[in-house]
């Protein structure tokens, strides 16, 4: 009897069952490095939101800005564009708040990774966050979450 060439269904289906589980590994594991390179990420702009809030306090009667926007407007010039944080769905800029007496003090804030953080400062300048994956840079206190 004469074999043709060729592959059986079985074996087509083995090799669909292998690339399946090597896939559903891969996967979860391509989302933790994003999660990863978006956490450096965050924490890269904060750090330039940071040094320009600084730099207008400086360039402005010691003044801290009202609204992050207010950097781009400034004279001199110090940010072009407020970067978006990339964990806002919606491409929103990074939250920013100021608090203490006399808004002396400020927080600037990423949702981080699970989508939802804020934070905010106490009237004793400490800053609170609403949860673990919320990512900030500010010139107050510490964080009260654990």
């Amino acid at each position: 009897m004469k074999r043709s060439k060729g592959f059986t269904l079985i074996e087509l289906l083995i090799v669909i069952a292998v690339i399946s589980i090597l896939i559903g590994i891969i996967l979860p594991r391509f989302k933790s490095m994003q999660d990863e390179g978006n956490i450096a990420k965050a924490k890269g702009e904060l750090r330039t939101l940071q040094t320009a809030v600084e730099s207008f306090y400086i360039h402005n009667s010691n003044a801290y800005p009202s609204a992050l926007t207010s950097l781009t407007s400034a004279t001199p010039l110090i940010v072009a564009a407020i970067p978006a944080d990339p964990f806002d769905s919606a491409g929103a800029a990074y939250g920013y708040v100021r608090g203490g007496t006399n808004n002396k003090f400020y927080v600037i804030f990423s949702d981080g990774p699970g989508g939802n953080g804020s934070a905010t400062i106490t009237s004793d300048a400490v800053v609170e966050t609403n949860g673990s994956s919320c990512i900030y840079a500010s010139n107050a206190g510490t964080d009260t979450q654990p």
